[in-house]
């Protein structure tokens, strides 16, 4: 998350946080903008603060993941492994209560003993965070042993601040009214609930439980609707179908690729493809709005545009920065000259390019210092009225340096042949 780049998606009406290759990690929207909470694994409080403050204008708290036994959390010193380590603790929580304006809150497991679990709390509450998440289950217990509700009971007596009780999923909550009875149990102030709301999201339901077919039918709809990863929707799906995961039904989808072949499963062929229909035609009107070029605006000495450089917009074999670098070979120029900075909170790169003693920057950031000095580029083009590349444009004529050699050397041997003809 720390080298991703927020992006807000039009076509999906989404907030996107793309990694350099592309990826997003994490998507979000208006509709649950004030429900959300992002959950963190991390064991550095300065890059928890770089991706808190990246994601804070777009969620209702930050959170952190200290309870999570997985290899690949405690291994980097994250999750449960932070539990040995108290001043990291510490560090990390003051370092994002100061440091963003919305909540913060963790997520613990209990220590082997009720005075280590109680001293440690009682340091977290210190911090300065809204609530406390407490797993009622030791680092190395796992869901089949039982859920330790007389320390949840005992941390909710001796802090002030909210304490959430988690851990219930397998043996307690099982429907909506039981998660009253789990917070009676433990004394908290809430619950958290994780496995069985995976199994099935109706156990929020206050009217009683769903089918789970109904339910991964909706489901379903939404990952289509946000065109969520297809191996995160089986994934999803899986954890609904449990025991029936190898029915036929099970087979289809843990055979499918995409979302297209999951929905073939669940018989939503026709929703997809009206979908996507739909997707599609919001692309192409987003994407006529775009064509229309913005008009430049000096700022100081540098002139600007509104212009993000998108990869698939230039399919050919020159990229803007190789339109503009022969056109100032071939008029005899001094070659265009990039300067990128790189702002701290999301690592996103702005450049400007200098040509002819004059100045071109994007208004936009981007992911990757390379995106950043096309688009500068882009912009110097489009002042100078020059080809940039661009899907549809005619053909400009310009001849890259490495064809500009074979060239000559053609020309050479042609000589060269003749000579010895001759």
């Amino acid at each position: 998350m720390a080298q991703c780049q927020r992006v807000v998606n039009e076509v999906l009406e989404t907030v996107d946080f793309v990694a350099p290759d592309e990826r997003v990690m994490f998507r979000t929207c208006e509709k649950e903008k004030d429900r959300v909470v992002f959950q963190m694994g991390t064991a550095d409080p300065d890059r928890a603060l770089i991706v808190a403050r990246l994601v804070e204008n777009d969620v209702a708290a930050i959170d952190v993941n200290m309870g999570c036994p997985k290899e690949y959390s405690t291994k980097g010193g994250m999750g449960a492994a932070l539990l040995s380590d108290p001043d990291k603790i510490e560090a990390i929580l003051r370092t994002l209560v100061k440091g963003v304006s919305k909540p913060v809150t963790c997520k613990i497991r209990i220590l082997p003993t009720l005075e280590d679990t109680l001293s440690l709390v009682k340091r977290i509450e210190n911090t300065g965070v809204a609530a406390i998440a407490v797993h009622g289950r030791l680092k190395d217990e796992r869901p089949r042993h039982p859920v330790h509700c007389d320390f949840i009971q005992a941390i909710a007596e001796a802090v002030s601040i909210p304490v959430i009780a988690n851990g219930g999923s397998l043996d307690r909550v099982k429907a909506h009214a039981d998660i009253e009875e789990f917070r009676k149990a433990t004394g908290a102030s809430s619950v958290m609930v994780a496995r069985a709301a995976m199994w099935n999201p109706s156990v929020f339901r206050s009217q009683g439980l769903l089918s789970v077919e109904e339910v991964m039918e909706e489901y379903l709809k939404y990952a289509i609707r946000y065109d969520n990863h297809a191996f995160n929707t089986k994934y999803c799906l899986c954890q609904m179908l449990r025991d029936k995961v190898e029915s036929p039904l099970g087979k289809q989808l843990k055979s499918a690729q995409t979302n297209k072949e999951i929905c073939e499963g669940y018989g939503l062929q026709e929703y997809y493809t009206k979908t996507q229909a739909e997707l599609q035609a919001r692309r192409e009107a987003i994407q006529t709005n775009h064509n229309h070029p913005n008009q430049p605006v000096l700022d100081g000495d540098v002139t600007t545009m509104h212009v993000k450089f998108e990869r698939r917009e230039y399919p050919g074999e020159f990229s803007p920065k190789m339109f503009l670098l022969e056109w100032s070979r071939k008029e005899n120029l001094e070659q265009p000259r990039y300067e990128t900075v790189q702002r701290s909170q999301d690592r996103a790169f702005q450049s400007m390019v200098t040509m002819t003693g004059k100045k071109y920057r994007s208004t936009l950031w981007e992911k990757s210092k390379k995106y950043a000095e096309q688009a500068s580029a882009i912009v110097c083009l489009r002042v100078l009225g020059l080809p940039e590349g661009r899907a549809g444009e005619e053909y400009s004529g310009l001849v890259g340096k490495r064809k500009r050699e074979e060239k000559n050397m053609h020309s050479l041997t042609t000589t060269l042949c003749n000579n010895c003809v001759k």
